[in-house]
């Protein structure tokens, strides 16, 4: 559980989940200790009084840049692929609402059945009224990613910050997990980031996020603990463009 004495350094943050990291120690599908370990840990950034809003992936169950590989139209493997992506969101909403945690899941495509559609004053008002708001089905359009989505939907909603949660602790020259001389970076411009080639979002959502001056906080989810580190604004992972 989060300390009653920490506060929040941000009053709105969008938090960007990959799907793969939903699968935990497997390839694919949904791990449920890892489902549960991240409901608790935004559930305790929840406690602090920070406004949440989460863009998962889908990557866990379909990629969309795979479809061409299986003879699949790269627009139609998109659209599945952003379906994916209302199945992991309507996991974590079960997840979180089990802990208590009042959770509203906005999907790009509309499926009113399970999920409301996206409309930007409605996010909002969801937010302001302390639901944890939980972004489905991409930006609605092919050949967008979920970084893409996750940068156009915290400008809409006027994020201070996009957290993307990742498997390292930071930005890093290389991969970390190839190359053992690889650096990291603490603070790093966006522009610096479209220059180096750094694998930290596309460039659509890099460019969208310089344009707006939309910082980017890149740190390792899999620590215990870290997501309400971050949001209590410890100097953990790397700054883009803070």
């Amino acid at each position: 559980m989060a300390d009653a004495g920490t506060k929040t350094r941000y009053r709105r943050v969008l938090l960007k989940i990959s799907g793969e990291s939903l699968a935990g120690d497997g390839e694919t599908g949904i791990s449920p200790s890892v489902l549960a370990q991240i409901a608790g840990e935004l559930r305790d950034a929840h406690q602090l009084g920070c406004e949440l809003a989460v863009v998962v992936g889908g990557g866990n169950i379909f990629r969309g840049l795979n479809a061409a590989g299986m003879g699949i139209e790269r627009a139609t493997g998109d659209y599945m692929g952003m379906l994916a992506t209302v199945l992991n969101s309507l996991a974590l909403q079960d997840a979180l609402e089990k802990l208590g945690v009042p959770t509203r899941v906005l999907s790009a495509l509309e499926i009113r059945e399970v999920a409301e559609p996206y409309i930007r004053r409605r996010a909002t008002r969801h937010l302001e009224k302390g639901r944890v708001v939980i972004f489905a089905a991409g930006t609605g359009n092919p050949f967008f990613t979920t970084d893409t989505a996750a940068s156009l939907r915290a400008v809409e909603v006027g994020a201070d910050v996009i957290m993307k949660a990742t498997r390292v602790d930071g930005v890093y020259s290389a991969d970390p997990e190839k190359d053992p001389s690889a650096v990291r970076f603490e603070r790093l411009t966006h522009f610096e980031v479209l220059q180096k080639g750094l694998k930290v979002m596309d460039t659509t959502a890099i460019s969208l996020c310089m344009d707006n001056r939309m910082p980017i906080l890149v740190f390792d989810m899999m620590r215990a603990g870290n997501i309400v580190r971050a949001v209590s604004g410890e100097m953990i992972g790397t700054v883009v463009g803070g």
